[in-house]
């Protein structure tokens, strides 16, 4: 009784985070939309993982549509803020503390050290439709160093910025809004077509995804990083079987294989038959 409360506590801590910071950026910055915004994303993300903990079958899908669609549709498309790498990039450069710079500050640049690459795992909008193809678990063997295809992604979107940001600047709002439309439609090609070819849904994140250049090293020291109790562990498997991200959860160092790449996605928690996993 004492640890599903203990485990039903961890969806009310991560909302009174994101509570907390919705109250304080809407006090310091005098802008309602902060309110709601954070209060929004805590509230389903808070929903979306007590769901999960319930065993849930379909819960992380539910939120990440919540969450993605809310991103991707609201303030990407309506609001016309990119909300990609580049959209970071732009509004730094020109001093501006926006959806975009706080989503990046927030989710990919500070957060993960406390909720490692929880945002990879439940908010999304490219991995929200990826994670609904066949291949939940990767049913190959990662390829070799093709992850270091992420750096040059990134230093590419770097340089695509600021060679617009210096050359086109009178019309960098259009450009910015085009890039967000013509980017995504890039990012879901890439990672429909080699979630197939590698028979791995999360192809994607882990060989070109830019953002991980980020999020990486924080969750790398994150807070939330999972353990196995190596008494109850019964060496069964089933937790590196499932995996999307081929983390080996049954090593606890912190050098362990593939531990940057854990979304929190909680399968392993779940579905561990002596729940040695926390």
């Amino acid at each position: 009784m004492f640890t599903k409360i203990k485990m039903f506590l961890l969806p009310v801590i991560i909302f009174l985070i994101f509570e907390t910071t919705a109250i304080v950026l809407w006090l310091i910055l005098g802008k309602t939309f902060y309110l709601f915004n954070f209060t929004y994303i805590g509230f389903f993300v808070s929903l979306g993982i007590g769901l999960l903990i319930a065993k849930y079958k379909n819960a992380r899908i539910f939120i990440q549509f919540f969450i993605g669609l809310y991103m991707f549709v609201y303030l990407g498309i309506i609001c016309r803020e990119n909300m990609q790498i580049e959209g970071f990039f732009y509004y730094i450069a020109i001093g501006v503390f926006e959806a975009a710079a706080i989503h990046y500050l927030v989710a990919k640049i500070a957060g993960p050290f406390i909720f490692g690459r929880g945002w990879c795992g439940y908010a999304c909008w490219t991995t929200m439709i990826l994670d609904l193809l066949p291949y939940k678990a990767p049913q190959k063997q990662p390829v070799g160093k093709l992850g270091l295809l992420r750096i040059f992604i990134f230093a590419f979107s770097l340089t695509y910025f600021l060679i617009i940001f210096v050359r086109y600047r009178e019309n960098i709002e259009k450009i910015m809004y085009i890039s967000f439309i013509v980017g995504n439609i890039i990012y879901y090609g890439i990672g429909i077509l080699f979630a197939f070819l590698f028979k791995d849904n999360r192809a994607f994140c882990k060989y070109f995804c830019p953002i991980t250049v980020f999020l990486k090293p924080a969750s790398y020291f994150s807070l939330s990083r999972r353990k196995v109790n190596q008494e109850k562990c019964i060496s069964c498997n089933k937790c590196k079987k499932i995996c999307p991200m081929g983390v080996d959860m049954l090593d606890n160092r912190f050098s362990r294989k593939n531990g940057t790449e854990c979304i929190q996605c909680m399968k392993c928690i779940i579905e561990c038959p002596k729940q040695a996993l926390s």
